[in-house]
């Protein structure tokens, strides 16, 4: 007796391969974009919708347009040259049309005399107008392809927009099984569908209003779970009990008072903020984010000394070696003339000497320490930790920056210092639980980098300006976008130019090379050789971005400049023009055609210094997602939310913290709740 096979009805939680026409075969293609479960395939959401309504009759045809009739199959005819060629006689009221294919034979099962279809494809003018390779489909009640707003998806190798609509379409009686996080007064409120309506549309669209609407549904919801998950961080933060540090004002005057330069505004001002948060009962959670070179270290150094003054330590924690030691010098010359010495913890440090920092960090001796990773290491004791303060915070990940705050037993004030501006327009969206503060203004005596883009033909003229100020003594870093050559690419390499830079032009000079491969190790080393004056020229990649100081560095050429970000270029520029010289920024476009946007870009940085001008420019050009980088800040990928439709996250923050009045527990509609799990790492502080 026959098996009698019972299909189960597909939930969200299904495996792709439950949908009708998913396979063995195609689950791996699907897996490269991201599709494992049917929820994840009814979130790969359209890219762009293809419009094929405008059904034209066959005598009102446009050559060289493509366009869609409804047409009846007259006559098919395979001829056979030295290539398979079919022609297809079609007809409709208003007349004839043919269509053709080159190498497809399998196409004349589908297309018999008699057979309805509508055919859309690049229409050829003739003594009959023909469609050139047209897709096509047979009229339904529903249609899927053509005669509709058709979704167009991203594709990945042998997978196409048509696969993906066939497998939509069945997966769709599985998202009303989702749980919409959105509570419904605040869909009623907001007017905005329900989820698995806002699913179906945003697939297979009623009209263009309808594909928006669900659209912005999703997004909705998208930054209504970041809103609501930073609201409540930021409520439990502000309502827990902290680590506090009174306000000396005294000590604060004295500091001032001992530096040999006056502060900027900015930087009172910042201060001020930061030792009034870390006053309050509940922990400061705060950005300091500043141009390169506009004195972060200063305001972080003042909260150290009035944490110290309290009986509380102080954990700073750096990205690279090089930058921890360079934090450690900075901070021991700010704070030592008031009996603050700062300890040093990084990979490199010795077994004997990271057992005295242990034991003095543990027992309470040493009120600063200065580190890499290293400080969030199990070993590593903090009973009195009264701030943390993390540089560069994004080159950490979300879980490495919160094992610091929590190396002791009540929560620290925290600190976050960036030298890559987040536009202020994106602060919003988020920061919704960090306060912050910015540096604007650079220290008096900073100089301003001169920067150039440097036609192809006045590269030898560049190389010898590059030369000569290095026989007068000073350093250069040539910056390359890849470590090894690209033939596709078309962009120099660091390998390749230290060879050629090493052997010819800069032959009479020390040149070295340092990229990401290198063990951690050997990078330190080479750094610390450059640093100390042993190499006159770096050829390296974008390991130098963050961080480093050396003020006979007085060159900094960049190749391929338009692989990089702005902002990625700024910091690049912002390793010279730290001393007495005058200092240049050199940019090489790479072997290709540069297009009009790059090479606008470039003229943008020559022309600018503020890296939150920038910042803003970048944001426009390139995008949110981009710009940020989300995994950076630990928030997932947003599949619709565009981060710069301010108008739109107001709404979902008034919305979130109306909610959050009313449901402080969110206990009334338990699938926002469960939603919020994805968020947890990124805010909460426990």
């Amino acid at each position: 007796m026959a098996k009698i096979l019972t299909l189960r009805p597909l939930t969200p939680e299904s495996p792709v391969t439950a949908v009708p026409g998913v396979g063995e075969a195609v689950a791996p293609r699907l897996a490269k974009l991201g599709i494992v479960t049917v929820r994840d395939l009814l979130y790969h959401l359209p890219r762009r919708y293809e419009d094929s309504r405008d059904v034209v009759p066959i005598a009102e045809l446009r050559p060289g347009e493509v366009q869609t009739s409804l047409v009846r199959v007259t006559d098919v005819r395979a001829v056979q040259r030295r290539m398979h060629l079919l022609q297809v006689s079609v007809e409709d009221s208003t007349g004839v049309a043919e269509a053709i294919w080159f190498n497809q034979p399998f196409r004349q099962r589908d297309l018999r005399p008699g057979t309805t279809l509508f055919l859309r494809g690049k229409v050829k003018p003739g003594r009959l107008p023909t469609f050139q390779a047209p897709v096509y489909e047979r009229p339904r009640s529903e249609q899927r392809h053509l005669g509709r707003l058709a979704p167009v998806y991203p594709e990945t190798h042998k997978l196409s927009t048509r696969m993906l609509r066939s497998f939509m379409e069945p997966a769709l009686a599985a998202a009303v099984a989702i749980p919409d996080p959105v509570p419904p007064p605040v869909r009623e409120r907001e007017s905005l569908p329900d989820l698995g309506e806002a699913l179906r549309q945003a697939h297979f669209p009623d009209d263009q209003g309808s594909a928006d609407r669900a659209r912005e549904r999703i997004a909705f919801e998208e930054l209504f779970l970041i809103q609501v998950a930073a609201e409540r961080a930021r409520r439990r933060r502000l309502g827990s009990v902290g680590v506090t540090v009174p306000y000396d004002v005294e000590a604060a005057r004295e500091f001032t008072r001992g530096l040999p330069f006056k502060l900027t505004d900015g930087q009172r001002v910042a201060a001020h903020e930061i030792l009034t948060d870390m006053a309050k009962t509940g922990p400061m959670n705060r950005l300091l984010q500043g141009d390169v070179g506009s004195g972060k270290t200063v305001v972080a150094a003042m909260a150290a000394l009035l944490t110290h003054r309290a009986g509380l330590q102080t954990a700073v924690m750096a990205p690279t070696e090089i930058l921890a030691r360079q934090h450690a010098q900075t901070l021991d010359a700010l704070l030592a003339p008031h009996g603050l010495v700062p300890r040093l913890l990084v990979g490199s440090t010795t077994a004997t000497a990271r057992r005295e920092v242990l034991e003095a960090l543990a027992g309470g001796q040493d009120s600063l320490i200065v580190g890499t990773h290293a400080l969030i290491e199990d070993d590593v004791v903090l009973r009195r930790l009264g701030l943390a303060v993390v540089d560069e915070q994004h080159r950490f990940g979300v879980a490495q920056r919160q094992r610091l705050r929590q190396k002791s037993g009540a929560m620290p004030n925290f600190l976050a210092m960036t030298a890559t501006p987040i536009p202020r327009s994106l602060a919003l969206t988020l920061y919704g639980d960090v306060d912050v503060s910015e540096l604007r203004e650079l220290p008096p005596g900073r100089q301003a980098v001169d920067t150039s883009v440097v036609a192809p033909h006045r590269r030898d003229a560049a190389y010898g300006f590059v030369g000569d100020q290095l026989h007068g003594g000073r350093q250069a870093f040539v910056i390359c976008p890849l470590i090894e050559e690209s033939d596709k690419l078309g962009v120099r390499s660091a390998t390749a130019e230290f060879e050629r830079l090493s052997t010819g032009v800069f032959a009479d000079f020390r040149v070295d090379l340092l990229h990401g491969r290198l063990p951690a190790k050997e990078k330190e080393e080479r750094m610390r050789r450059f640093a100390s004056g042993e190499t006159d020229l770096l050829v390296a990649t974008s390991v130098v971005e963050v961080g480093v100081d050396l003020p006979n560095a007085t060159i900094m050429l960049v190749e391929g400049a338009e692989r990089f970000g702005l902002a990625q270029l700024h910091q690049f520029r912002g390793r010279v023009g730290r001393g007495e010289h005058r200092s240049y920024c050199l940019l090489f476009e790479g072997g290709t055609e540069p297009d009009e946007q790059s090479s606008s870009r470039l003229d943008a940085l020559a022309t600018t210094q503020s890296g939150f001008d920038l910042a803003e420019l970048d944001l426009k050009l390139r995008g949110a997602g981009d710009v940020v980088g989300l995994r950076q800040h630990g928030l997932p990928e947003m599949r619709v939310a565009d981060l710069l439709d301010l108008a739109l996250a107001a709404r979902a923050r008034r919305a979130a913290v109306d909610w959050l009045d009313s449901d402080p527990a969110l206990s009334r509609h338990l699938p926002l709740r469960e939603a919020l799990d994805r968020y947890t790492s990124v805010f909460d502080l426990d």
